[in-house]
């Protein structure tokens, strides 16, 4: 963890008034460092972004440690909170902000443990409220339902509706993340619908006209269309 609390993307509840939704990138699911570095860190010139996670399926650990050793200095910068996909030993190694935990990636007690209280652990519960409920119980800082829109990036076990984060926002003050096939044409049912973070991928690495333009269109759709509304 850095040492500023800037990086914290969770660091609110619902008795205050709710800011707007933020932009949570994953990496693509393949990347070369340095040039990923520097496509990041143009990707920053289009505007804020609360998170990266760092998403390597299938590699060696001393890549996703490379790769978040390279990034972490940029994520400082920029209060950018790096989150480590899967492996909370690995965020833990790597000096992250947190750890973003799939279903069969350990328990949320067991994160915490190793990674301290002020570390920011997520839960993919796809499109299960049941999912949800426990999560939030274990104490996660936050919760990803998803996939809302088909993509290319993983094929989704499941496919969620925007009924399902407005059900949450009004039933707990622990935020909400929306993932899968997101892009700035598509989201706004979702900023609409209460998701607190938008997690994009592809939507922003591939495209049209760069990833700076994408960070900019998503920051501008946050503004003209609040969350919740």
């Amino acid at each position: 963890m850095t040492d500023a609390i800037d990086s914290d993307i969770t660091a609110f509840g619902r008795d205050d008034a709710r800011p707007p939704c933020q932009l949570y990138l994953i990496t693509p699911p393949a990347l070369e460092i340095p040039a990923f570095v520097e496509t990041f860190r143009r990707a920053l010139d289009g505007g804020p972004v609360a998170a990266l996670q760092l998403r390597l399926k299938d590699v060696p650990d001393d890549v996703v440690l490379r790769a978040a050793e390279a990034l972490l200095p940029v994520c400082q910068a920029s209060d950018v909170a790096l989150i480590v996909n899967d492996r909370a030993d690995l965020a833990k190694q790597a000096g992250a902000d947190g750890v973003h935990l799939g279903q069969t990636d350990g328990s949320v007690r067991e994160a915490r443990r190793l990674l301290g209280e002020g570390a920011q652990i997520g839960v993919t519960c796809h499109a299960s409220r049941d999912l949800a409920m426990r999560a939030g119980e274990e104490g996660a800082d936050y919760v990803a339902f998803g996939a809302f829109y088909p993509t290319d990036t993983k094929t989704p076990p499941s496919f969620a509706q925007p009924d399902i984060l407005t059900w949450w926002v009004a039933l707990s003050e622990i935020p909400c993340v929306a993932i899968g096939g997101i892009t700035p044409a598509n989201a706004a049912p979702l900023v609409a619908a209460g998701a607190d973070f938008l997690a994009v991928s592809a939507g922003v690495w591939a495209h049209a006209a760069g990833p700076a333009a994408a960070v900019a269109a998503f920051n501008a759709l946050f503004v003209t269309q609040p969350a919740g509304e």
